[in-house]
């Protein structure tokens, strides 16, 4: 059982640190507060780490971001405004999860215009391959020669062997 305790030691010093992020001192005291400030850090992204949302996040800037956001709920701010306020002070760059708008639509629908061009593709391809095996099967099959194109082969056969 030793070993099983000196596990358990090596997997938490090796643990994402992501848990110790938002320090002691950070913490509302009041939960309902506490949890949408949670929620609005994990959608908030680290201006310095870039693909940490800044409640992941153990650099000084994203520490700034979670007090700032705590203070704005304190103050009495909705979600939406939080996040407004911090998208015009950032840009919209601060979303982990950009809104959907005219310059972030091919971020939004690319990827399905490349699955449903994928989609095509393979469709094309395939048809392709069933129709070319298709033509060789009907090529492959016997068909009965007529008497004329029996003599005139037997001609050329006749002709090749000398």
């Amino acid at each position: 059982m030793n070993w099983l305790r000196q596990a358990l030691v090596v997997l938490a010093l090796f643990s994402p640190a992501a848990a110790w992020a938002v320090q002691p001192d950070e913490v509302l005291s009041d939960p309902a507060l506490e949890a949408r400030a949670r929620v609005l850090s994990k959608e908030l992204r680290c201006m310095v780490c870039q693909n940490q949302s800044i409640d992941d996040s153990d650099a000084p800037l994203a520490r700034d971001l979670r007090l700032l956001v705590r203070e704005r709920l304190q103050a009495g701010d909705s979600d939406r405004q939080v996040i407004d306020f911090l998208v015009a002070r950032y840009g919209e760059f601060v979303l982990l999860k950009p809104r959907f708008s005219p310059h972030t639509a091919l971020l939004w629908l690319g990827p399905a215009a490349i699955l449903l061009f994928g989609v095509f593709g393979l469709f094309v391809v395939a048809r392709r391959y069933r129709l070319r095996a298709g033509s060789l099967a009907v090529a492959s099959e016997r068909t009965e020669l007529t008497s004329g194109e029996e003599e005139r082969l037997a001609e050329i056969l006749r002709r090749g062997d000398r």
